[in-house]
């Protein structure tokens, strides 16, 4: 089963809407989002954020429909899109790794699966390691700093791919250090290809 990691820089950066692109491209794969919780409200809306009432001892993995075909969810928009299966793996600081170990065993006998999320990167050897990034962005998470080198390359939602921006390593607070790919949305159609081909 082939693996592909979808980060970002930061909140709202257009992780979703790229794992949904590409999921659009590649029939049968399957899709899991990682989120990781706190034991405190994170001043966002709770019926549509917080997760803290749903942590504990051991990673949670949902995969029933009634738990990630909620509308406004990230994981319905994966179903929307295309995706075979779909999970969302609940996390507490320290669990991310048993956590999405065992959302792709239960995932095994698709061709490939998309993970939303920054900090699985650090556990997993994907096939393909995406970070979504956009010129202006406010800030870059330290998680996203922490992983920056182990990214293949950089995606930008509005770009036209083929470097998009004139100093990439701007994108990830890190000016004149980017050398590998940054790609756009010209770019989607080929990276499935390349990922189903190998599939």
């Amino acid at each position: 089963m082939k693996i592909v990691t979808v980060s970002g820089t930061c909140s709202e950066v257009g992780k979703t809407g790229l794992v949904c692109d590409l999921l659009g491209r590649l029939p049968g794969w399957s899709a899991v989002k990682v989120t990781r919780g706190h034991y405190r409200s994170c001043g966002r809306d709770p019926e549509t954020c917080c997760v803290s009432s749903l942590l504990g001892d051991e990673p949670r993995v949902f995969g029933e429909r009634v738990d990630t075909a909620v509308e406004g969810k990230d994981t319905a928009r994966y179903w929307d899109a295309g995706a075979a299966d779909v999970r969302w793996v609940v996390v507490a600081r320290g669990q991310e790794q048993a956590g999405i170990e065992r959302a792709l065993a239960e995932l095994r006998g698709h061709p490939g699966v998309v993970v939303e999320g920054n900090t699985v990167v650090e556990g997993l050897e994907p096939d393909l390691a995406l970070m979504v990034a956009r010129p202006g962005q406010k800030e870059v998470k330290v998680s996203a700093r922490r992983i920056v080198d182990r990214i293949d390359a950089l995606y930008v939602p509005d770009g036209n791919g083929g470097g998009a921006t004139e100093d990439p390593g701007a994108l990830i607070g890190a000016p004149g250090t980017w050398s590998r790919p940054v790609w756009g949305p010209p770019d989607l159609d080929r990276i499935a290809a390349e990922l189903r081909g190998g599939a």
